[in-house]
């Protein structure tokens, strides 16, 4: 089994302020630092971190050569990843300081995906490999008919939420990580229980993790539904806790692992995660996460 993680790649500019900006309002920023990131790149080191081999796909613009370190000096496999004319994807982020976000997202490289690039890509996976995808590049849709085609195990985190997604056929996708906002804009409901029902009566074949802010995450499959709480830390910066969790829950699976026990795994790597600042460099090894636990800290 391989697992390809075709995703975004992005340079992020964080801005340090004292509350998130509201319109008009015009304020200095207390510092700014320039990281690795997107949800792609993210969750292929969150992977990568958790001890899962992870080949990422995607495009880099003008420069994004410290992304492709990112993946190397990370261990992901940069075999699929190529460099094209034109802007870089990035962001920009506010923290403010409770260690919440807001972010602008600019496309740049990673909507520049072509049909013979995901063609040339998939043509390395077979059936069984795993495609984990996010909604930061374009020819979602194409990607997900492809892999379907090739009866490879697909992954969502309908992350950002647009319309694009309505171009997708999401009745062909193996599990869903999502969070509530998502959920809402899947499903039209907002409460949790309800959000799970209406997935599994859009997707009965879909597997869910729902994510859920302070109250922890919950999972839904064929068997029944599981619950977790968080491991409460002094929140530095939220930025990448989402995509730790999936990186962690993902190599769950991989390992054979209980869902109760991934679940668990994968909110004490997310806790770890939001008391750093970044987004790829506050993702933890596997190794750091035992020892935490071991330590009693989480």
């Amino acid at each position: 089994m391989k697992v390809l993680n075709f995703g975004s790649l992005n340079l992020d500019y964080v801005y340090q302020v004292e509350s998130i900006l509201i319109p008009g309002e015009t304020q200095a920023s207390k510092s700014r630092q320039i990281f690795c990131g997107g949800k792609g790149l993210n969750q292929s080191i969150a992977l990568a971190k958790a001890g899962i081999p992870v080949y990422h796909a995607g495009l880099i613009g003008e420069g994004g050569e410290p992304l492709l370190e990112a993946c190397k000096e990370n261990g992901v496999n940069t075999e699929f990843i190529r460099q094209i004319p034109g802007p870089c994807g990035h962001t920009v982020i506010q923290v403010d300081e409770n260690g919440q976000n807001c972010i602008l997202l600019f496309g740049g490289s990673n909507r520049s995906m072509t049909k013979e690039f995901v063609d040339t890509v998939l043509d390395s996976f077979e059936e069984g490999d795993i495609i984990l995808l996010q909604n930061e590049i374009n020819e979602l849709d194409y990607i997900i008919d492809r892999a379907y085609e090739k009866h490879m195990m697909i992954i969502l985190n309908p992350s950002p939420f647009d319309n694009a997604l309505e171009n997708c056929d999401l009745s062909k996708i193996s599990l869903f990580l999502m969070n509530e906002i998502e959920g809402f804009q899947i499903t039209g409901e907002k409460e949790p229980d309800k959000i799970l029902t209406k997935v599994k009566a859009l997707y009965p074949k879909a597997k869910v993790v729902l994510t859920l802010g302070g109250d922890g995450s919950v999972y839904q499959d064929e068997t029944g539904i599981y619950r977790q709480g968080i491991f409460k830390v002094k929140a530095v910066d939220t930025t990448a806790a989402g995509d730790t969790f999936t990186g962690y829950f993902i190599s769950s699976i991989i390992d054979g692992l209980p869902v109760q026990d991934g679940l668990e795994l994968a909110a004490k790597a997310s806790a770890i995660a939001v008391s750093r600042p970044g987004a790829t460099a506050s993702i933890p090894l596997r190794s750091e996460v035992v020892k935490e636990k071991s330590n009693g800290k989480i």
